[in-house]
């Protein structure tokens, strides 16, 4: 289907996964050992609380964070997910949501509204079947983009009958995130038509200037080549964290920093 999720966090994998991504900070991990230690009366003599209530302290103000943002994730996956769509069904067009559109679909699109997942122009209300995109949430352009259908399918226009009646068939590359590329071949009544980008509207593009137009649904969800580009949240680290890791090291770790710099004067 053509839901999308961008969220990394649920209810049963937030605790586990977000504390494995914060003990991957060595100054979290290096205190988590400490208080290790702390706990065996014969290695040190401070209580083990003086370690553990900084390091809690630390955890929780990160995990809070963490799942704020990712609360929003996933109100921004919902609200997206959950936008109208209207589609060619039985001879009609109704009203559905965005998760619910399938490869196969031949889906409307108007003036101003973002298009649905990654689809093959088939018409659209402009002359010659041209049809006007901003593309700015895809490459950052504002300039406006022409996209035009095949002769075969512009003659179809808004006519539902003959809309209803299309039994083309597509066949094309495996998804990618390459925005700019896009090969595949239409059969339609007996004839091939060779397809490229021109003739592709990709999700997260804005018609314009162009009162309706009517697509094939190609690539949905996590096929479509907007999210082929965002790739999967990952646990991102700062400069900071980087140097602080290395700091650790260096100081925690005097014998190796000691035999490593003795090694490199040798070499």
């Amino acid at each position: 289907n053509n839901t999308i999720k961008t969220s990394k966090y649920n209810v049963f994998n937030f605790l586990p996964l977000n504390l494995f991504e914060q003990f991957q900070r060595l100054a979290n991990a290096y205190f988590l050992i400490l208080l290790f230690l702390q706990l065996i009366p014969q290695i040190s003599s401070l209580a083990w609380y003086t370690t553990v209530i900084p390091l809690m302290v630390v955890l929780s103000i990160t995990a809070v964070k963490d799942a704020i943002d990712d609360l929003k994730r996933h109100q921004n996956d919902n609200q997206v997910n959950n936008r109208s769509v209207l589609v060619l069904m039985n001879g009609r067009m109704k009203e559905d949501k965005w998760m619910n559109i399938q490869v196969g679909d031949i889906v409307k699109v108007e003036n101003n509204q973002p298009v649905t997942a990654d689809m093959l122009l088939l018409s659209s209300s402009e002359p010659y079947s041209l049809a006007y995109i901003e593309t700015a949430e895809l490459d950052g352009e504002t300039n406006l983009k022409v996209k035009q259908a095949i002769s075969v399918t512009s003659d179809m226009e808004d006519n539902l009958k003959l809309l209803s009646a299309f039994d083309g068939e597509v066949r094309c590359e495996s998804p990618n995130n390459k925005l700019d590329k896009f090969t595949g071949t239409l059969t339609y009544k007996g004839k091939n038509y060779i397809l490229d980008h021109d003739k592709l509207l990709l999700r997260g593009c804005i018609i314009r200037n162009t009162d309706w137009c009517y697509g094939l649904v190609i690539y949905t969800g996590p096929d479509t080549k907007l999210m082929q580009n965002c790739g999967k949240s990952t646990f991102k680290r700062t400069h900071i964290d980087h140097l602080m890791n290395v700091l650790v090291v260096w100081k925690h770790f005097p014998s190796f920093h000691g035999s490593s710099w003795h090694f490199q004067l040798r070499m």
